[in-house]
């Protein structure tokens, strides 16, 4: 059954917001790299890769389902921070702004009563337990260590795959 135009424009909209997360993700990567931290500017950009991935996967399930994936304007992104942490509080506040719109979403898939898009969209509530979780754990290391110790935060920030 192809997919309707409710769940097609929510869908569409989830794009917009997933291309613009990953052009956030990008401007901090690029900051980090500009203030010499090459491990948190490392995590960032595989952030900003993921973003688009997400993106991509979605555009792809609604052509998958007879659907039309439409590309709008990305609007601008901040471009600078005070400091690491600065930047990580912001992280965790993207991605819980991200997890509500999943969670928004997934509540038209509901509501449409389409069970193949509820489906697919549970793989991203999963994920966004994990991305929160993780920057959480990054915003504990700051917590917990001096601030002259931020240069092994950068190191241990760095070493994902």
């Amino acid at each position: 059954m192809d997919i309707n135009k409710t769940m097609q424009d929510a869908f569409n909209k989830q794009i917009e917001a997933e291309f613009w997360s990953s052009n956030l993700y990008l401007a901090m990567a690029f900051w980090f790299r500009k203030e010499g931290w090459n491990g948190f500017a490392s995590w960032l950009f595989k952030q900003a890769d993921e973003e688009k991935e997400h993106a991509l996967d979605m555009a792809d399930y609604l052509i998958t389902r007879g659907g039309v994936p439409e590309m709008s304007a990305i609007p601008a992104v901040k471009n600078d921070w005070n400091d690491p942490k600065e930047v990580f509080e912001a992280v965790l506040k993207h991605e819980q702004h991200v997890t509500d719109l999943i969670n928004k979403l997934a509540d038209v898939a509901d509501a449409e009563k389409d069970r193949a898009s509820q489906n697919f969209i549970d793989k991203y509530i999963d994920e966004q337990v994990e991305e929160e979780k993780n920057v959480r754990d990054i915003l504990l290391l700051f917590k917990q260590m001096p601030q002259h110790a931020v240069a092994h935060i950068d190191r241990k920030v760095g070493e994902r795959e």
